[in-house]
């Protein structure tokens, strides 16, 4: 492929993804993910700022939608039902991309700093998340809590259905595991 070919972003990722699956992440530079893309490393540098970002550049845009999704819930739901229905709306955009977020979540379980910069993303999400809940007129303990918990359910529902080898629902996952943690707090 040549550099003049569309969707360069796309090409890159993708080439970013095969490596680290074929090599693994620390054996991968920028210079071979740009020459399996047909571009150059100046390329790859102008829409990713490290090779790590690659795995992470999906996070504003998962932000975003949680953020607006949770900010657009009806005023008489409780903090942690729009968390949940936020989650849960996200599960169809997981779901649709199934085979690439497995594999982009095998490259980050593989590596120790992958782990570490996918837990700052989380509570980046989780600050964004208690934000918006405050904005709703929630207070600082209940909004930071309900924030909290609910990128643990999510975390704990994605692992469930990465570990499933059948396809199972994602957002169906997420409801399941918000249930159960209404049903481990209310002591059953």
């Amino acid at each position: 492929m040549g550099r003049w070919e569309p969707n360069a972003r796309g090409r890159l990722s993708e080439a970013a993804l095969e490596l680290y699956v074929e090599r693994g992440y620390e054996q991968t530079t920028v210079a071979e993910i740009a020459m399996r893309a047909g571009l150059t490393e100046r390329t790859f540098f102008r829409h990713f700022a490290d090779k790590r970002e690659v795995l992470f550049s999906g996070s504003d845009a998962l932000r975003e939608h949680l953020v607006n999704a949770v900010a657009g819930a009806p005023d008489s739901a409780a903090p942690i039902d729009a968390v949940a229905a936020a989650f849960e709306s996200v599960g169809v955009l997981f779901q649709e991309g199934r085979e690439r977020s497995l594999r982009r979540q095998a490259v980050i379980t593989a590596n120790a700093e992958l782990r570490e910069r996918e837990l700052i993303k989380l509570a980046s999400l989780s600050a964004a998340l208690a934000d918006t809940l405050r904005l709703r007129g929630v207070p600082h303990p209940a909004a930071s809590l309900a924030a909290e918990a609910g990128v643990a359910v999510f975390k704990v529902a994605f692992e469930r259905w990465a570990d499933d080898p059948g396809e199972p629902d994602l957002s169906q996952l997420i409801r399941e595991s918000f249930d159960e943690l209404k049903a481990v707090t209310a002591g059953r």
